[in-house]
């Protein structure tokens, strides 16, 4: 299993927010870069990248995060937030993102979404499926679709689709452990889908159980951040 820590981004600032709250947010690194770097040197290879900005422009707002991490580390970045247009699919994976998330325009603009998969492939975009009470959540899950998370993730496999983060919002940000219910039947139900795990992972054995229901991967953010998971644990997660 992939461990894929995460860096929220406002005002070019390493932030937590929970359960996608703007008002609950909490700075913890000014630098982004430098947080990236420890991740680096701890031996971790991936790192999800979310423009928190962004994601409440509709458009990219912090690039230059994005460039500077991706010229400074080896971090084989995915990035997300804002990405609604194909300009700003572009301009991130010129400025060195491996891969792009894409949540809300997967759900309001599909032949938009599927067009990228067609142009790019599957490896390099993702597919951002946020869940509130099952149902997709957009616009920094500032809004909620009548769209179940399970038949959205069926049919963009169906079309191309590899990756899938599954967020469910519920769970983001609380430390209250993982929805293994949900991602258990995400895989049972979408054979052969790259299904990573985000939020609610609080301590190591979290980490265990979703390895063991065979996710991909796993974002890993306010359990680091608030060291409920040390980056020695991570670090050794990684290498076992």
């Amino acid at each position: 299993m992939e461990i894929i820590p995460a860096i929220d981004i406002i005002g070019g600032k390493c932030v937590r927010l929970t359960q996608g709250d703007y008002a609950q947010k909490k700075e913890y690194a000014k630098d982004p870069l430098e947080v990236a770097k420890r991740f680096e040197d701890a031996g971790i290879r991936r790192l999800h990248l979310v423009d928190l900005d962004g994601a409440k422009a509709k458009k990219i707002v912090n690039l230059e995060v994005l460039s500077r991490i991706c010229e400074h580390t080896t971090l084989q970045v995915d990035f997300g937030g804002g990405v609604k247009s194909t300009t700003d699919l572009e301009k991130a994976l010129n400025a060195g993102a491996a891969q792009v998330t894409g949540g809300s325009v997967a759900a309001q603009d599909p032949e938009l979404f599927a067009s990228w998969l067609s142009t790019y492939g599957g490896d390099k975009i993702i597919l951002g499926a946020d869940a509130k009470d099952r149902k997709i959540a957009i616009s920094g899950w500032q809004e909620t679709t009548a769209e179940d998370v399970l038949t959205f993730i069926a049919d963009y496999v169906k079309k191309g689709v590899s990756y899938v983060i599954c967020t469910d919002v519920a769970k983001d940000g609380l430390l209250q452990g993982p929805s293994i219910a949900l991602y258990r039947e995400i895989i049972a139900e979408v054979p052969g889908v790259k299904l990573i795990a985000s939020g609610g992972v609080a301590r190591v054995s979290d980490l265990e159980a979703l390895e063991e229901i065979g996710v991909y991967g796993c974002i890993v953010g306010k359990a680091y951040y608030e060291q409920r998971i040390t980056l020695e644990q991570l670090a050794g997660f990684v290498r076992g």
